[in-house]
């Protein structure tokens, strides 16, 4: 069975942060994401290895919201 693609709001959520950290990780820290049409699409198991590599790491210059 393949994973399924979530929304923005449902990897906010998984992650505990504002949709708008999850637009600027996009921009700023090569979040894994992919563009269906107009709307942003996530897998889980994605993001999930992502922040293990610490790509959610706060650095200088980075805007995040929380």
């Amino acid at each position: 069975m393949t994973e399924p693609w979530v929304s923005a709001d449902v990897i906010a959520e998984h992650l505990g942060v504002t949709k708008d950290s999850i637009y600027a990780w996009i921009a700023k820290k090569d979040m894994p994401a992919h563009r269906v049409g107009r709307l942003w699409k996530f897998q889980v198991t994605e993001v999930d290895a992502w922040v293990r590599r610490s790509g959610a790491d706060d650095a200088p210059g980075t805007e995040v919201y929380e």
